[in-house]
């Protein structure tokens, strides 16, 4: 019976410091930097999470794989807001046709534009910290992480 007392008070603890630890590591905004979204991009981020674009498109690698990453899609040579709008509007191949207004695909690009602008994906230049922070190359130092 002492045994079983044991493991419980151990098994308490462990859950208590990992608990701890959880709630220390994903509410500290010390390590995030301030990001600025204008009204517009938070308006297209909003039309990108109602349409459900993550689950084919990735920002940063992290989304779907059925589609490509859009994160630099707006930078990328011979790409920018027209085609954006194009696939938007005619979809390609395995995409649907989204039926959106002109300021709806408008804020839509804006809200890549403005993801585009905070760095490259994938980016080579990241550096590993020995806390265990990831340190990465960005395009806007406005987004820089200070």
């Amino acid at each position: 019976m002492e045994n079983s007392k044991k493991y419980l008070l151990l098994l308490t603890l462990l859950v208590s410091v990992f608990s701890i630890y959880n709630f220390t590591i994903y509410t500290s905004k010390s390590d995030y930097g301030t990001i600025h979204l204008s009204k517009k991009a938070i308006n297209g981020e909003n039309i990108w999470l109602k349409n459900n674009c993550n689950s084919c498109h990735q920002l940063y690698g992290l989304g779907g794989y059925l589609g490509p990453d859009l994160t630099n899609i707006y930078s990328t040579k011979g790409k920018g807001e027209v085609y954006i709008k194009a696939f938007i509007e005619s979809g390609v191949k395995a995409m649907p046709k989204f039926d959106l207004s002109e300021k709806e695909k408008d804020d839509l690009v804006q809200f890549l534009k403005e993801a585009d602008q905070t760095g490259y994906y994938p980016n080579i230049d990241a550096n590993i910290k020995p806390n265990g922070w990831v340190s990465i190359k960005y395009k806007n130092q406005n987004y820089e992480n200070k």
